[in-house]
């Protein structure tokens, strides 16, 4: 292949005319020698040339002959730079693999939002009762994306085909009895037996062509784009249940980074609900693998969840089977009963988010008796932390809790402040923004990050790092729930950006006036950036003060202040 007048001969070309995409394989031994300007400059001078002669999709490499090595980039108008570089890639991949990092990049994440919301709106017309939509949803789309057949077929022959995909999917699954139990119970309610085959069809067809051709789990984009899907899904039909918090998947994914999620971590979260903390490790993990060996090391031995609820559980393994992972160590029980288990899986890192308002029936039996007739947990949640601690004993622990948790203004809260410190040090807290969880839950939450076994006074850092992370630049859409705002005079999101600041400033420990602090402190203070950060006056506005007193107040009178 010739490019102008100064690059020629490129030495391998592979294009796929169906899927319109072309692979690019420049050869180089010794590439240490080579000037790598000159390099990037001839790969680019390839790609233009196949952009005008097909206009395909392209991924382009520069192999090392003389070892393993690898330099991959691709992308939407792809340039060869640092910024369509792939630094996940250690190993040259079959084209099919290629091809998958390209699929699932046709729409954008509010369209996916605004389907879903369709979606939800079209499952209330056709009668399905709202507790029943995510887990019918989540197996729609499974059994679509495994063949599913149902033109012209009857309900009863539709739901026979999907439970023959479910049992198909399971084979391999140590825990396939209890997971076929929950995902065909959702199947077997009346209001979906009694399904017209018609509607039912129109359901199918609605998440073939509006959900499924973006959320294909193969590219770290169809990852994000189902984790999106999933989450603004059961946050519609979990609405009238204001204890529901579903984290949004942006917070999931700057809580993985947080927490340094790789192919070596081994990940638990002891509340799962509908897998969202599992399937983000899951994928933060797989793209740190190199190989397939380990990409099935991972996805066998490395992901753990337990969820209590049945009709949850189902969800959270029908999530992890769509994500691809058929073995997935999903448990369903309490976690409180289940502490050799997770003591035997050598966990070193947590992510969760307990329940705030849990009732006796959901809380460690050694700490009911403490609660002097409470109707529900006056730790908010703490003691499911504290308990898992014990079990996991080192690694990094990273928790959504509500604000009360990190005051401490009762005397429960204070006593789990006091536990965690005497056995564990607390590493950083980061202020979150107050509609974090609209349109589910409408609870203030904060994340702490714990590093587990080492006592707090005891640590070789003796600050506390604290982020005042309010603005993730997400705003309230109706209909939509949280959108992330895009930059001026583009469709490019701002959460990228925002997440790397929050990052940086983090890993550096850095004080930044009105963003973040570093301070030595003990259990008896607040754990709020808040308390300790300076302001920057320069950026504020009449706005920003009076916003400031509504949420004062508005806290106040959330906390039962009388002088509110």
């Amino acid at each position: 292949m010739k490019s102008g007048r100064t690059h020629s001969f490129l030495d391998i070309r592979f294009e796929d005319k169906v899927r319109h995409i072309s692979i690019l394989v420049e050869l180089k031994n010794n590439a240490d020698n080579w000037n790598k300007r000159e390099i990037e400059q001839q790969l680019q001078a390839y790609v233009e040339y196949e952009k005008v002669l097909t206009g395909n999709k392209i991924i382009a490499i520069i192999a090392n002959t003389e070892d393993e090595r690898v330099w991959v980039w691709w992308g939407s108008d792809l340039k060869i730079d640092d910024a369509h570089k792939r630094t996940n890639q250690f190993e040259i991949l079959s084209f099919d693999e290629y091809a998958d990092l390209y699929l699932g990049r046709k729409n954008n994440k509010q369209e996916v939002i605004r389907s879903t919301y369709a979606l939800n709106e079209k499952l209330h017309g056709y009668g399905i009762p709202e507790k029943r939509r995510s887990q019918f949803v989540g197996t729609c789309l499974l059994c679509l994306k495994n063949g599913l057949l149902f033109k012209d077929q009857p309900t009863k022959s539709i739901i026979g085909g999907m439970v023959d995909i479910l049992e198909n999917l399971l084979v391999k699954d140590l825990n396939k009895a209890e997971k076929l139990v929950a995902l065909k119970g959702v199947l077997e309610d009346q209001k979906i037996e009694e399904l017209k085959k018609e509607n039912f069809a129109d359901i199918l067809v609605f998440i073939q062509n509006k959900i499924l051709p973006f959320i294909n789990e193969k590219s770290t984009l169809g990852q994000d784009l189902l984790n999106l899907f999933f989450t603004t899904f059961n946050k519609y039909v979990g609405k009238d249940d204001k204890n529901q918090a579903f984290t949004p998947d942006h917070i999931v994914h700057f809580m993985c980074r947080v927490v340094g999620v790789n192919r070596n971590s081994v990940v638990l979260d002891p509340c799962c609900g509908s897998g969202a903390f599992l399937v983000r490790a899951m994928t933060e993990a797989l793209d740190d693998c190199s190989t397939r060996e380990e990409k099935e090391e991972v996805k066998a031995n490395h992901i753990f969840g337990i969820e209590k609820y049945k009709d949850v559980f189902g969800l959270a393994s029908t999530n992890m089977l769509i994500h691809g992972d058929g073995r997935s160590n999903v448990r369903q029980g309490d976690c409180f009963l289940l502490g050799d288990w997770i003591e035997g899986k050598k966990i070193n890192t947590v992510l969760m988010n307990p329940p705030y308002n849990a009732t006796l029936r959901d809380c460690n039996p050694e700490y009911q008796s403490k609660w002097s007739g409470k109707k529900e947990d006056p730790s908010k949640g703490f003691h499911f932390v504290h308990y898992i601690a014990s079990k996991v004993k080192t690694g990094k622990l990273a928790v959504l809790l509500p604000l009360q948790c990190a005051i401490g203004s009762t005397k429960e809260i204070a006593e789990f402040k006091r536990k965690m410190l005497s056995e564990h040090t607390l590493d950083a807290v980061f202020t979150l923004p107050p509609d974090m969880f609209h349109p589910g839950a409408s609870s203030n939450a904060c994340c702490m990050v714990f590093n587990l076994g080492v006592r707090h006074e005891k640590a070789p850092i003796k600050e506390t790092f604290f982020g005042y992370y309010k603005e993730d630049g997400f705003v309230k859409r109706k209909n939509l729930g949280r959108i992330e705002r895009t930059k001026p005079g583009s469709g490019e999101g701002v959460w990228a950006d925002i997440e790397s600041e929050w990052l940086d400033l983090y890993n550096t420990r850095k004080s930044a006036a009105g963003k973040s602090v570093t301070k030595a402190v003990t259990a008896e203070d607040e754990w709020l950036c808040e308390a300790y950060m300076e302001t920057d006056y320069s950026t504020l506005s009449d706005a920003d003060f009076e916003k400031t007193i509504r949420d004062y107040l508005a806290f106040k009178i959330a906390s039962g202040r009388s002088d509110a």
